[in-house]
């Protein structure tokens, strides 16, 4: 079901700004029993990624209610929160006061191979490099382009995602999910005061590490060292965790972090 401020609809306005400058945020959540697990961190997120923008963010019993209503039909899925600032006049100066439009979606989940989680998954580096904006780091914002172009570099479905880095060689992401590697018995994952996007799940591992004491922080992770590392994990809210086996020439042996952290997402609700 897709709900645009919350009438059942297909379609939002042609002078919304979402759809003519991008100008907008989303959250992506896995419906479980058709329940939002971690709402409360992704309405948090939400709500910061809104600030960042200087967008409105809906209240959250209202979006509450609106994921209950797109999920009912929809026991396990994917839930999207998406709001724009809304419609406006042309050009790129925001309106004001502006009407911001949110659209909530359920959909089903998708059916990715069994054995991406039971085997460990093979990606592909990605050509296209990641541009800096400090000010829009951390935020998952509508302008997704650099990601839609790099997952347009594969096409073979035995390549389950890409990994992205900076123009200075560093690793950030994968193309819809965030990055760990285990290096000498500490967690790692990639600092992002510069670009990429800081998910709920890799807050929730970070957290979940560090309560149990491991050394887990941000680093820059050079190319060389993610090559170098003894496990590499890719985490978003919807797949949970895979553990990278390959990447061209390179494979990595099984490890037992990939069991620790879906331990971690399984007993972590919220």
């Amino acid at each position: 079901m897709i709900l645009v401020n919350g009438v059942a609809a297909d379609s939002v306005a042609a002078t919304d700004r979402g759809l003519a400058y991008g100008d907008g945020v989303f959250r992506t959540l896995l419906l479980s029993h058709g329940k939002p697990r971690c709402w409360s961190r992704h309405y948090r997120k939400l709500g910061q990624d809104c600030a960042a923008l200087a967008i409105a963010c809906p209240p959250e019993g209202l979006l509450a209610k609106e994921m209950a209503r797109a999920a009912a039909a929809t026991r396990d899925g994917v839930g999207k929160i998406i709001v724009t600032r809304g419609s406006g006049a042309r050009g790129y100066a925001p309106p004001q006061p502006s009407a911001p439009t949110r659209i909530v979606t359920a959909t089903a989940l998708p059916q990715h191979p069994a054995a991406f989680s039971r085997s460990g998954i093979t990606v592909h580096l990605c050509r296209i490099r990641l541009s800096s904006q400090p000010h829009l780091a951390g935020v998952k914002h509508l302008n997704r382009l650099e990601n839609v172009l790099a997952r347009a570099e594969w096409s073979d479905p035995s390549i389950a995602e890409g990994l992205l880095l900076d123009e200075d060689g560093h690793a950030i992401s994968g193309t819809m999910s965030n990055l760990f590697i285990v290096e000498g018995g500490s967690v790692l994952t990639p600092g992002l005061s510069h670009c990429g996007v800081a998910g709920v799940t890799r807050e929730r591992v970070m957290e979940a590490a560090a309560s149990r004491g491991m050394v887990c922080r941000e680093d820059h992770l050079t190319w060389q060292r993610v090559l170098e590392a003894q496990e590499v994990l890719l985490v978003n809210s919807v797949i949970g965790a895979w553990q990278v086996r390959e990447c061209g020439n390179r494979r990595w042996e099984p490890g037992g972090f990939i069991k620790r952290v879906r331990e971690w997402l399984d007993d972590d609700e919220d």
